[in-house]
């Protein structure tokens, strides 16, 4: 019960800066491009410190264990969700299934995953959460283009690819697995300037939200029930079958539920920018994004009651 009060608590201040980041975009303070920004420095610079500073952590061999089960752990649970995501979205057609299922496979990791990891198992959690996220950027870059374009084209495979390697995210996992694996002492002035520019992913993230949130138009989408649906599939149906899914197979561990629980996590923002970089239900994108952020602020706290 303590820890539940401890994990609401934290998503109490969470919610906090976002109301600060919707004030902020409703009075122009923080403007679309002024967003745009934050968001590179949070993706490009803050996430990719934070994910290098989990892993300079005192292993022992269950954790060293627990990494390597995360990667099937997490590849299995990417498969699962695509199959149970495009059974439920039979019902719905076009773009818009297009976007629920992006939406469904591909989680907020950064913005809400990472800082609700950290707030349960410390940088413990942020190391699993990051393997998962890994799993993440190279499904975005090839399963993700294929559903918003309809197609993979093999000569862009090479560029695709680069992009997966290059990405600030999947560098960090390599340079925190190589600190793991050699047992790498870093010098504390340069890991305390690491974590600093790690810390700020939190607060930053939840401003970025608060800012989408401020620029959504949600009353004209009221009466839209696959919106309704999507949120339901997304936030309690799935991870309700990955949660019985792994209790009938996997034993508990931090590794799993760390899984568990970014697959609780609402549709990532790339499912609002790649709709409006392929022209696609873009305002239909970004409510999903903004209500499903909105709604795991209930639903997850639900979740980690039954994990923690």
């Amino acid at each position: 019960m303590v820890a539940f009060s401890a994990i609401t608590d934290s998503v109490i201040s969470l919610f906090i800066i976002i109301l600060v980041g919707f004030y902020g975009g409703r009075k122009k303070i923080i403007t679309s491009e002024l967003n745009n920004g934050l968001t590179d420095i949070l993706i490009q610079i803050a996430l990719p410190f934070m994910i290098i500073s989990s892993f300079v952590f005192t292993y022992d061999d269950t954790i060293k264990d627990n990494v390597l089960k995360t990667f099937y752990y997490s590849f299995a649970a990417y498969l699962i969700i695509a199959l149970i995501s495009y059974l439920l979205l039979i019902p719905i057609k076009h773009d818009k299934k297009t976007i629920l299922h992006f939406g469904n496979v591909f989680v907020n990791t950064g913005y809400v995953g990472f800082p609700i990891l950290y707030s349960i198992y410390g940088s413990e959690g942020v190391i699993y959460g990051s393997i998962f996220n890994m799993f993440f950027v190279i499904f975005l870059w090839t399963y993700g283009i294929m559903l918003y374009s309809g197609k993979f084209d093999k000569k862009d495979l090479k560029n695709e690819m680069k992009k997966v390697l290059f990405n600030p995210s999947i560098i960090a996992v390599i340079i925190g697995l190589s600190i793991m694996i050699f047992d790498l002492t870093i010098n504390n002035a340069i890991l305390s300037g690491v974590r600093n520019i790690g810390n700020i992913s939190g607060p930053l993230s939840m401003l970025i939200i608060g800012v989408i949130l401020s620029n959504v138009k949600i009353k004209n989408h009221l009466k839209d029930w696959t919106i309704y649906y999507g949120i339901v599939v997304k936030l309690i149906i799935i991870p309700i079958i990955i949660y019985f899914i792994s209790i009938s197979f996997i034993e508990t561990s931090k590794a799993i539920n760390s899984v568990i629980i970014m697959t609780g996590m609402p549709a990532a923002a790339m499912t609002s920018i790649f709709a409006e970089s392929y022209n696609k239900e873009k305002e239909y994108a970004a409510i999903i994004v903004s209500s499903t952020t909105l709604i795991s602020l209930i639903t997850v706290p639900i979740l980690l009651k039954f994990l923690i």
